[in-house]
C-alpha cells in the first residue's frame, strides 16, 4: 500500500429507527447528525470519496446536502432491524465493483449516531492503517469501569462470578485498574481486500487496532436522553464546534 491510499468514505443510515425515531436527521446545534458526520469526513486529508447508504430519501438528500454521493439506494432487504453492518458495506463494494469497475485500499464505514468524529480522528485512524498493514482500526474509548467489576447476574440476584474475580487480584480499587476500552461507534476502516476476503467486519485480530478518542468525542446518540446530553455538550461549548460550523 502507498503513503497515501485510496479510501472510500461510506456514511450509513437507516431511515427507522425505534429508539430514537427520525434520529439520523436529529439537530444538535443546529446541524443533522448526518452532517456532522459528512462535514468531518470532507475535511480529511485522506477522504478520496463520500457516498451515502441509505434507504430514506430524506437521509440521502441531507447527505447529499452536506457533500456525499448518492450512487445507489439501498436495498429494503438492508435496512431492517436484522440487517448488518457487514451486509450494507459488502453492498456499496459490489456497486463500486459492477458499476465503476474499480477498487480502493479501504472503506471508511461512518455511522451518523456517533456525531462528533473530528477528521483528525479519521487521519490518525488511516496512518495507522497504513502503518501497519492493519484489516481493522477503529474508534475506541476507555470503559467506564473494569472488567473485573462486570458480569452476569444471577437469576437468584447473585453476583458470585462478580466478586470471585476481585477476589482473585489485590487491586480492587478502581484506580489501580489498568486501561481497558470499547469500540464507540464513531468509525470503522476497514481493508478492501480483508473484506473480500472474509466478507465481515471483524476477522483478524493480529491486524485489528484501534484509536482511543476521549469521552466526549465519542458520545453515541441511541436515545432520546442521549441526544439532549449531546446538545447541551454543544451549547454549553464543551466540544469546540467552530469546524462543523462552515460547509467544507
Amino acid at each position: 500500500m502507498t503513503d497515501k491510499p485510496e479510501i472510500l468514505f461510506l456514511l450509513v443510515g437507516r431511515g427507522g429507527s425505534k429508539g430514537l425515531p427520525g434520529k439520523n436527521l436529529r439537530d444538535i446545534g443546529g446541524l443533522s447528525l448526518i452532517g456532522y458526520k459528512a462535514r468531518s469526513a470532507l475535511r480529511s486529508r485522506h477522504c478520496s470519496r463520500l457516498i451515502v447508504s441509505s434507504d430514506s430519501p430524506e437521509i440521502r438528500s441531507e447527505a447529499v446536502r452536506h457533500g456525499a454521493e448518492m450512487l445507489f439506494e439501498r436495498p429494503a432487504e438492508l435496512a431492517t432491524d436484522t440487517a448488518s453492518s457487514n451486509d450494507v458495506v459488502l453492498h456499496a463494494m459490489d456497486w463500486i465493483e459492477a458499476n465503476e469497475r474499480r477498487r480502493y485500499d479501504a472503506i471508511m464505514l461512518l455511522e451518523p449516531s456517533s456525531p462528533f468524529a473530528r477528521p483528525e480522528h479519521f487521519d490518525e485512524a488511516i496512518d495507522l492503517f497504513v502503518a501497519r498493514n492493519a484489516s481493522l482500526v477503529v474508534g475506541i474509548r476507555e470503559t467506564e469501569v473494569s472488567s473485573i467489576f462486570v458480569g452476569p447476574l444471577g437469576k437468584d440476584g447473585s453476583i458470585g462470578t462478580i466478586v470471585d474475580k476481585m477476589l482473585a487480584t489485590t487491586a480492587q480499587r478502581r484506580q489501580d485498574q489498568p486501561l481497558e476500552v470499547t469500540m464507540n461507534g464513531a468509525l470503522y476502516l476497514i481493508g478492501w481486500d480483508a473484506m473480500r476476503k472474509h466478507g465481515k467486519i471483524y476477522s483478524d485480530p493480529a491486524a485489528s487496532y484501534g484509536i482511543l478518542m476521549d469521552r466526549l468525542h465519542s458520545l453515541e446518540i441511541e436515545t432520546a436522553a442521549d441526544l439532549a446530553y449531546a446538545s447541551y455538550v454543544i451549547e454549553h461549548g464543551m466540544l469546540d464546534a467552530s469546524p462543523w460550523r462552515k460547509q467544507p
